[in-house]
């Protein structure tokens, strides 16, 4: 008999929630105390659509709060403003509803939802009973955390998985080189903005042949690959090399950012409890997340 090694799914819960909010045709819907629940209501269902078709082990990292240990590192830094009221304000319903159907949920404070899928997944990727770990986000900063055949990225709206070599092909480096390749070339979504004039061809030329920013002579006479206006570029990155190893560190996620201990902690064993399915079917106007729920303890 042939051996099916466990599948373990990753989800960037705070991801979800404003690609859902943002979705053409957005799933708009108060529920009875006038509250925007619709984005937060899609999330949570997409969840029990997973373990209808057949996940078991299954981990939502969220941002409890914007701000994390990187806003001490550099002002700039995303923190949340501007953010609409109608999203925000969906932040602890999605929450809710994730404990309340019974999924593994990593609510982070002082790390950020990336920090915690790559932890998850470290823990996941070491037990020897996990096949595949699936990060289920199109987050180029998580290609970081793809390892050959074990860890990898999974884009659910194109359904198309991300191994190394799919991660090189896109960027131009190896997994281990995208904190390095996102610190030169920035990264608007997270509010740092790289080195200027190091692009994403430049950048990736470089790093395919040095593989990390230490690892580049300062010097373009020293330079062992071809790259267009390499002097400049050398001198950019002497004069501001401390900028670029702020931003690496920015870039590179947290494996130790606090999630589980052990895979029996992202297992699916049903709802938190009744009563608290029961609250978060009202509060997310979801009557049918309870017979969903039910009809997935009855298959068990």
């Amino acid at each position: 008999m042939i051996s099916v090694g466990i599948e373990v799914h990753l989800v960037d819960g705070t991801y979800e929630l404003f690609r859902q909010f943002f979705s053409p045709g957005r799933p708009s819907r108060t529920n009875g105390n006038g509250l925007e629940v619709g984005a937060a209501r899609a999330v949570v269902r997409n969840l029990v659509s997973m373990l209808e078709q057949g996940v078991t082990h299954v981990g939502v990292a969220t941002d409890h709060v914007i701000e994390s240990f990187r806003n001490d590192l550099y002002g700039p830094y995303k923190d949340g403003s501007g953010i609409e009221p109608e999203i925000k304000n969906q932040f602890e319903p999605l929450e809710l509803g994730i404990e309340a159907i019974g999924v593994a949920l990593f609510p982070m404070v002082e790390f950020e939802a990336d920090d915690g899928m790559a932890s998850a997944a470290a823990v996941a990727a070491a037990d020897p009973s996990v096949d595949r770990v699936l990060l289920c986000t199109a987050d180029k900063d998580l290609a970081q955390c793809v390892r050959a055949g074990r860890v990898l990225q999974l884009d659910r709206r194109r359904n198309k998985l991300f191994d190394v070599e799919d991660v090189r092909e896109k960027f131009g480096v190896p997994p281990e080189s995208i904190a390095d390749w996102l610190a030169l070339t920035g990264d608007s979504a997270d509010g740092f903005p790289g080195l200027k004039g190091w692009g994403a061809k430049s950048s990736a030329t470089v790093l395919a042949h040095y593989g990390s920013i230490e690892k580049i002579p300062h010097h373009h006479g020293q330079w062992e690959v071809t790259v267009r206006g390499a002097a400049k570029l050398a001198d950019t990155l002497r004069e501001n090399f401390a900028d670029a190893l702020l931003f690496k560190k920015l870039a590179t996620l947290d494996e130790d950012a606090p999630t589980v201990s052990t895979l029996d902690e992202m297992r699916w064993d049903g709802p938190a409890s009744d009563d608290a399915l029961a609250a978060v079917a009202e509060l997310l106007v979801a009557p049918d997340l309870i017979d969903r729920i039910e009809r997935l303890q009855d298959r068990r």
